[in-house]
């Protein structure tokens, strides 16, 4: 610390704007400087790639990544940031006015319309706030097939449940949904003495590359059905979503086509077992636009 203050970024910033952060948006802002240099090398950013960061906080993050790729989109939900965010970014603001090189977006990221920016992410870098960290992941592997990469902060519980196997305590909707288009690993585990405040939880970098285009929408509504009730046999708990005892029989009659147990529950289904069920119990239903859905996307991935 200076004489005059801080200089550490985010610290500086908190003090000159007077930022205090938020306990119900989960504000843990990024303090120490290293872990920056960390988060870019396990993105394997590219000078050419349009990065999309969620939860800018005080930009710190913002004006390590501005730099090394070609165009920067930040997504703030909290608009009492704007002006240290912008402070941030300022030193790369400039170029074509239709297409800036940075990017700031003051919204919602589980409602911003993800398909509309432009240009088009290639990878997302973000301390996400650990709310809502597995549906913005979740939300922008289907929202954003142009991503090929993702490099996320989130809570340590979180990024086990992104990367656990089948038939785990760990295994959940969040691992079959992000399992069906991606490689999912935990990076590495984080201190949380890099954050301030320091959370009373501890986090993880979990890293997703995609293998696979999104998945069909009637299998994704089939995987979070199934894990509605994990409890509860999966032909029971899909049944409970909607259908009741006559789309039960059906999923029976599915799973009994696809090879697997008539009482089997949801965490002992790969997420490619699911998209097999899922085409079995489509035809079924006489559900031909699905089908036809999820026949292509088998065909894309074989």
């Amino acid at each position: 610390m200076s004489e005059d203050g801080p200089t550490q970024p985010s610290l500086r910033r908190m003090r000159a704007h007077g930022v205090r952060p938020k306990r119900d948006l989960g504000q843990n802002f990024l303090v120490d400087d290293n872990i920056l240099g960390v988060i870019a090398r396990l993105a394997e950013l590219r000078e050419d790639d349009v990065a999309l960061e969620v939860g800018g906080g005080l930009g710190v993050l913002s004006e390590h990544l501005a730099p090394r790729v070609a165009a920067l989109h930040v997504v703030e939900l909290d608009r009492s940031l704007e002006e240290p965010l912008r402070e941030a970014l300022a030193p790369w603001e400039g170029g074509d006015p239709a297409r800036p090189r940075v990017q700031l977006h003051l919204a919602d990221a589980m409602r911003i319309d993800l398909s509309t920016l432009d240009p088009a992410p290639t990878v997302c870098v973000s301390n996400l706030p650990y709310s809502v960290a597995a549906g913005v992941i979740l939300r922008s592997v289907v929202d954003l097939p142009s991503v090929d990469r993702w490099v996320a902060m989130v809570q340590k519980e979180v990024g086990q449940r992104f990367a656990a196997a089948p038939g785990t305590s760990a295994y959940g909707a969040p691992s079959a949904l992000a399992q069906l288009s991606c490689d999912v690993r935990v990076l590495r585990g984080v201190s949380r003495t890099v954050f301030a405040p320091v959370p009373n939880v501890d986090s993880v970098l979990v890293g997703l590359r995609r293998v696979r285009p999104p998945a069909p929408a009637f299998v994704r509504a089939l995987v979070n059905a199934g894990f509605a009730h994990r409890r509860k046999a999966l032909a029971r708990s899909i049944s409970l979503a909607g259908g009741g005892s006559e789309r039960r029989d059906h999923v029976r009659t599915a799973l009994e086509q696809v090879g697997l147990p008539l009482d089997v529950r949801a965490e002992r289904l790969s997420g490619l077992q699911f998209v097999e069920l899922g085409a079995a119990l489509a035809a079924l239903e006489g559900n031909a636009p699905a089908a036809s859905e999820i026949r292509a996307w088998q065909e894309a991935t074989a």
